[in-house]
């Protein structure tokens, strides 16, 4: 397997967009992308397209080559992977796979959805779909709910808190307030993130991501031709994909996830490095308890110290090891099907030393984790500096 390295990027603001299509998303992201890559659409050998539900949403079927033909691509293959919340980070792992076996030596890879075309209760019911249909949807469950049962299960198993969940959404807000690609950029304090609309005891409104609109790509070619379309190259030293239940009741812990112990191990030993190395990382927090338990899953802390290690301020910008420095799911938004790419174009800005007000003095080695569902799927990225 050869090296492979990101050569360009490319997204749209993440917000609430009534004027704009999926594929109108899918293409902007797509062309800032090319052009960041110094590429045009016929230098492109394979299309990979990471979304969740455009059939639902947006009524959209066969949507790989419905986007990749509007972005001037032709003749290649073109494929959407979707794996829920993790549909991007999965097409990103296929790409990367294709680039590193020597079967494609240039990958698009683009994230996108369009899910504010839908009432709220309707996107609910669409994002229930990632969910054990048979079984936990059938009862009434949704993903909110979900994640409160993984809450009150940790706070039960290791005292976490109210102020730990609080923490999370303080200082991701305080991020997004300072990425101007942001939805929600709006500081808030630690009395308004504990005081939130309720919503699933017991997380409030503050612990919830956001329903969004956006796209995200990424170009990937061999580490040996990076140079020759960008001045700053960066490295994907390990990468894995893992899989666990869909049902939280076939889970012997809901308080971890193993898909992304298994993943993070996994890509940790290909990049030779470990939890300790990395210096800053864009997590999946869909609701805060899922960004503590990714802490504690990818050892950043120990089990059940996700929440103080979070509270005591080592995860902030100025901290020791700097989470969601875009602002996280949480801030930045949720595109489901961008948020995986999204992860790894604002790595890139970091590592570039283009994040502007967000940007963080150690940033050569990173890492991204995008879950799937309740902890079905995910994949962890590690990026490094060449």
């Amino acid at each position: 397997m050869r090296p492979v390295a990101v050569i360009g990027i490319g997204k749209t603001p993440f917000g609430a967009f009534g004027d704009r299509d999926l594929r109108s998303l899918a293409v902007e992201g797509g062309e800032k992308c090319l052009a960041n890559g110094r590429h045009a659409p016929g230098q492109v050998d394979a299309f990979f397209l990471g979304n969740f539900a455009g059939p639902s949403f947006a009524g959209q079927n066969h949507l790989a080559p419905y986007v990749s033909t509007a972005l001037g691509i032709h003749g290649v293959p073109a494929t959407r992977v979707e794996a829920a919340c993790a549909s991007s980070g999965s097409a990103f792992f296929h790409a990367y796979n294709g680039v590193a076996s020597g079967v494609y030596d240039s990958v698009l890879v683009v994230g996108v959805e369009k899910m504010t075309c839908q009432p709220t209760p309707r996107v609910t019911e669409i994002l229930a779909g990632a969910g054990d249909c048979a079984g936990e949807i059938k009862a009434g469950s949704t993903f909110a709910s979900l994640f409160a049962m993984i809450a009150r299960r940790h706070m039960h198993q290791f005292g976490t808190t109210r102020e730990h969940l609080a923490a999370v959404a303080v200082k991701n807000h305080a991020n997004g307030a300072l990425n101007p690609d942001a939805q929600m950029r709006k500081v808030i304090t630690m009395e308004q993130a504990m005081n939130g609309k309720p919503i699933a005891d017991p997380l409030n409104l503050y612990d919830c991501s956001l329903i969004s609109d956006g796209a995200a790509a990424v170009l990937l070619a061999p580490a040996e031709r990076a140079q020759e379309f960008t001045d700053k190259p960066v490295r994907v030293l390990g990468i894995a994909q893992a899989s666990d239940f869909v049902a939280l009741d076939q889970k012997p812990d809901i308080t971890t996830f193993p898909a992304v112990r298994l993943a993070s191990a996994k890509a940790y030993q290909m990049a030779g490095v470990g939890p300790a190395d990395i210096q800053l990382a864009e997590l999946h927090d869909c609701f805060t308890i899922a960004e503590i338990i990714a802490i504690e899953d990818l050892g950043f802390a120990a089990r059940g110290e996700g929440g103080p290690f979070t509270l005591a301020g080592h995860t902030a910008r100025t901290g020791s090891k700097p989470i969601n420095t875009s602002g996280g799911l949480k801030s930045k938004g949720h595109p489901v099907g961008a948020t995986g790419v999204a992860q790894i174009c604002d790595l890139v800005l970091q590592m570039r030393c283009e994040a502007g007000a967000r940007q963080v003095p150690r940033h050569s080695l990173a890492l991204a984790q995008n879950l799937g569902g309740s902890g079905a799927t995910c994949v962890v990225t590690i990026l490094g500096t060449v």
